[in-house]
């Protein structure tokens, strides 16, 4: 794995750590917080996929963009298509008021991220 894919992982992963400590580990979970950790876990697991392939990408928060991106290059990546969808707006949107998440959907979000986390993982030849 290059230097900076690693680095990509490293971001992901302390993104991971966060929302599980947000959601499991305080007594009144931190929803909206662990959301977005959530989206930005996927996010940069996507980058550093992509940055493993060197594949240019622009500085982006849409997942659907980045999903189209590792497409070209693995169409297994179809399989994360309803997950990233479901996590697309816990990176923006979320930190306006007016916008919340339930705990029973952040955890749904935690849920998703798992799957889409250990997918690319498994592509890295890291899972």
């Amino acid at each position: 794995m290059n230097e900076l894919t690693s680095e990509w992982v490293v971001k992901a992963e302390e993104d991971f750590d966060s929302a599980h400590t947000l959601l499991h580990s305080v007594e009144n979970p931190l929803a909206n917080a662990a959301s977005f950790h959530c989206q930005q876990c996927a996010e940069k697991y996507l980058k550093a996929f992509l940055q493993e392939h060197r594949v240019r990408f622009e500085r982006t928060h849409n997942l659907a963009a980045l999903l189209d991106l590792c497409l070209k290059l693995d169409p297994d990546f179809e399989n994360l298509r309803e997950d990233l969808a479901s996590l697309e707006g816990y990176a923006v949107a979320i930190r306006y008021p007016g916008m919340g998440v339930p705990a029973e959907l952040a955890e749904k979000a935690f849920k998703e991220t798992e799957r889409a986390r250990g997918f690319v993982r498994r592509k890295l030849g890291i899972g």
